[in-house]
This record gives structure tokens, C-alpha cells and sequence, in this order.
């Protein structure tokens, strides 16, 4: 019997690949390495189900590991220049989110930037995170859409270029720390592709309470230690400043959400 050989098909990169694939790529000249914590936050999730609002996991844990950041200056530092290098600090924490939209069917990644959590409240920070998954991709996600239509080398090195700037507009296009989560799916990807200095990434609660908790960091930056307490510190926040938070949250005024 004669076997019949498999047939192959074709077609373009799917529209919203570029940038997630320039983000593996260049990712691959950082050495990355990811740090775990358990942590116990059943309090947290009794906080969030009797608050007066919807507060989603992502705001809580941008707006915990912002707290820290801010406390913590190399959580905001990354490494800037190619030949003479150099740390460079922001003075502030810009998040770089990332979100999946399915619009259409399509699932496409798209990377939300959001300027000072820390001193963001919870119900704005929401509202925000809101705006990036609901409104229309076109008004929300301009700009990457827009590096979408340039050639890849080209994306690449405006990308190079702003990853080793030290220019306020750095802090901006790339942000200080990331976070990319599967919990919504009952997963976890706790060793993503970032070029942030940090990459914050949770699972979901089991029954006990008990979270995974990984922070993906340059080794050239940072060391185990460093990342460990800063974990330890953003369980201590979680549990504390944002559960009281929680408890006192109330909707955004309309004129505040605008």
C-alpha cells in the first residue's frame, strides 16, 4: 500500500503577529529568569468578593507591585545604552498589560500601557483596563496597530532603539515592569517573553487561598534576592493597603471616569 504523502498550505502571518513575535525575539538577548512565591491571599479574595465594585485581579496586582516598585527603585530601572552602558530610572511605574482580544473570532495580543498605578485608584485603575478590552481596537491600540504596518527589521530596531533609550518616552512606549496572566483560562504562564526589567505573571487560587506568583527579571539588573523580597513585599501589600482599598471601594463617579 502506498502512502500518500501529507499535503502543506500556506498563508500570511495572521494580522497582530508582529509585534508578539519582535517581543520573543528580541526577549531572547535578555537573560531572563523567573522567581516563584505561593502566596496566601484568601484574604484578598474575600476583600474583592464583598467590595462594593468589580475589581478585577489584574488591577489589584498592578496597582500591589507598583507599590512596591515605588519603593523599591530597581523595579523601575532598566539597562539603557549599547555601548556604554548604563541604569536608567524612571521616576514613576508605566505598566505594560498585556490583553487578548477576540474580536471576530480573531484572537489577537495587544500590549496596554497605564501610566502610575500606584497612585491610581482601584475603581480608575479598572475603569482603564475596561476602556483597553472593550473599546474598539483602532482607537484603544493605535500605535501598535500602526507598528504593525511597518516592515519587521524596521519595528525591530525603533523597538531596540526605545528599550535602550533613556528618554522619558521609553518609560511610555515600553513601561517599567509588565504583567501577563492565564488565570482567567485556569492556567499559568509564569516564563513569558518580556523586554521589561521585570514580568509579573499569577495562577489562579486553588481552594486554600493560595496563589503562584512569578516575577520574570534581567539578570543584568537584578539578582534572585532582590526579586524574592520583593515578592515577600508585594504578598505583605496585597494583604494589607490593598485589601483596605477594597473594603472601602466605591463606583467612579461618571465625571471621574471621564
Amino acid at each position: 500500500m502506498s502512502k500518500q504523502a501529507p499535503t502543506v498550505s500556506t498563508s500570511p502571518l495572521p494580522a497582530g503577529r508582529g509585534c508578539v513575535n519582535d517581543v520573543a525575539i528580541l526577549a531572547l538577548d535578555i537573560p531572563l529568569f523567573p522567581v516563584d512565591r505561593l502566596m496566601q491571599l484568601d484574604a484578598v479574595a474575600a476583600a474583592r468578593n464583598t467590595a462594593a465594585i468589580r475589581i478585577g485581579w489584574a488591577a489589584i496586582f498592578l496597582k500591589a507591585y507598583a507599590l512596591v516598585a515605588r519603593e523599591t527603585p530597581p523595579l523601575r530601572s532598566w539597562l539603557a545604552g549599547r555601548f556604554r552602558r548604563r541604569l536608567a530610572m524612571s521616576s514613576e511605574s508605566v505598566a505594560s498589560l498585556a490583553i487578548n482580544r477576540g474580536d471576530d473570532g480573531d484572537d489577537r495580543l495587544f500590549f496596554a500601557r497605564l501610566a502610575r498605578p500606584e497612585a491610581t485608584p482601584l475603581p480608575l485603575l479598572q475603569k482603564s483596563i475596561d476602556r483597553f478590552v472593550t473599546q474598539p481596537v483602532e482607537e484603544v491600540f493605535a500605535r501598535q496597530l500602526e507598528l504593525e504596518g511597518v516592515p519587521g527589521w524596521l519595528r525591530r530596531t525603533i523597538l531596540r532603539w526605545n528599550i535602550r533609550s533613556t528618554s522619558p518616552k521609553r518609560v511610555t512606549r515600553i513601561g517599567t515592569f509588565s504583567l501577563s496572566t492565564l488565570a482567567g483560562f485556569s492556567a499559568t504562564n509564569r516564563f513569558h517573553p518580556t523586554i521589561c526589567t521585570t514580568s509579573l505573571s499569577y495562577g489562579p487560587l486553588d481552594g486554600d487561598g493560595r496563589c503562584l506568583v512569578t516575577v520574570i527579571a534581567d539578570h543584568r539588573v537584578l539578582d534572585g534576592a532582590a526579586v524574592a523580597k520583593a515578592l515577600a513585599r508585594l504578598e505583605e501589600v496585597l494583604t494589607t493597603e490593598i485589601v483596605a482599598e477594597l473594603r472601602t471601594a466605591r463606583p467612579v463617579p461618571a465625571e471621574a471616569a471621564a
